[in-house]
């Protein structure tokens, strides 16, 4: 999966984070009802599926079932 479409994931329903602060590739994602995240991914960098699962799952809270109906 690229950062880019990752960052798609993250901004859409239920989710639905926003980027506050961006310095480079580096950007601060916050939502209302979800832990603030820190993104550093370049757009078109591949982002392996481990690390995706850990993103969604352990950095944000989702079961890996949520997790899976986002992607």
């Amino acid at each position: 999966m690229r950062g880019r479409a990752l960052l798609r994931v993250l901004s859409r329903a239920p989710l639905a984070y926003t980027v506050v602060r961006q310095r480079g590739s580096h950007r601060k994602l916050v939502a209302d009802d979800w832990p603030d995240l820190n993104f550093s991914f370049h757009d078109r960098a591949e982002v392996p599926l481990g690390l995706v699962r850990k993103i969604l799952c352990n950095d944000v809270g989702l079961t890996e079932a949520e997790a899976l109906e986002l992607l």
